[in-house]
């Protein structure tokens, strides 16, 4: 299906975005933490820009993705954005990746193909009433201000994991109202510009990069990128079902669905303890030195 390959280059798009700018954002003075002060800072870095270039690109390959097939489909397949991303990270610092690193990568790969093969998600609607909308915002909201309340009461890693989880539940929001905007195409350029859902979709656009700089600023790539990515799936598949009518396969699916969930979790665990993700050089890790945090503290000259 082509919105499978749209989906393919959104994933490889945000996961270049996502190093471009925690190397940038890591390097930002701490005070700015949810001020302005931090966009101020950040515009002034190049990599950060081609970070949000690498956004921009992300999100007309995600458009393209939506509008050729169900959310909840699309969605999930940004999975692969944390393993992307490593490999990025892996070039971008000029470090060989492990061979048990390589090892989850495809675990985290060939498990979401059994999930998504099993799951075959499918059909659903293209415009939700206004009605469902309403409560799909009220949920979200509640949601996003439970996240934020605990957000701003923790530090370090735990504040890094809980905004990257709030930034996914703003990018799910994001592309459930970006599929319905793309459906007013088939109306015509006035349908389109006119429906409320577009406008919506750049203001949770804004709202979720807000938040996914000060997650990234707040921790290490690997606690926010985790519950950035996977957060993203599930809340999106859950829009899928509940907002836009989609079919998922139940009853004995289940089995190779849970089997491709074990392997994307073993995956990440996996991927988690890779030095570059932690923030370590492979040299250090081995000769248990203190950690570099080489994708927080690389070289500034970018």
């Amino acid at each position: 299906m082509i919105c499978v390959l749209f989906a393919v280059l959104t994933a490889l798009s945000n996961a270049s975005a996502s190093v471009f700018q925690r190397r940038a954002a890591s390097e930002a003075p701490s005070d700015g933490a949810f001020r302005l002060s931090l966009f101020a800072y950040l515009v002034r870095r190049r990599i950060w820009l081609a970070g949000i270039g690498m956004v921009g690109a992300a999100a007309l390959f995600q458009a393209a993705a939506l509008g050729t097939g169900p959310v909840a489909l699309v969605q999930p397949i940004f999975i692969i954005e944390l393993p992307l991303a490593l490999l990025i990270a892996g070039m971008l610092f000029r470090h060989r990746l492990p061979r048990r690193t390589w090892a989850a990568v495809a675990a985290v790969t060939v498990g979401l193909a059994v999930a998504l093969a099993a799951a075959a998600p499918s059909g659903g609607i293209d415009r939700p009433s206004n009605q469902l909308w309403v409560l799909a915002l009220i949920a979200t909201g509640g949601f996003e201000a439970v996240l934020l309340v605990s957000a701003l009461r923790a530090r370090g890693e735990p504040r890094a994991a809980l905004l990257g989880l709030a930034a996914a539940c703003g990018y799910a929001l994001t592309a459930a109202l970006m599929k319905q905007a793309m459906s007013a195409l088939a109306d015509g350029p006035a349908a389109f510009f006119s429906t409320w859902q577009l406008y919506a979709t750049a203001a949770a656009g804004v709202g979720s990069l807000f938040l996914l700089q000060n997650a990234l600023q707040a921790g290490t790539l690997v606690a926010s990128q985790p519950m950035l990515t996977i957060g993203d799936a599930l809340i999106s598949s859950c829009y899928g079902v509940l907002l836009f009518a989609e079919d998922m396969r139940f009853g004995w699916w289940l089995v190779p669905e849970m089997l491709g969930l074990i392997a994307i979790a073993i995956g990440y665990i996996e991927l988690a303890r890779s030095p570059l993700a932690s923030g370590q050089s492979p040299a250090q890790d081995k000769a248990g030195d203190e950690p570099s945090d080489r994708l927080q503290h690389s070289s500034t000259t970018a």
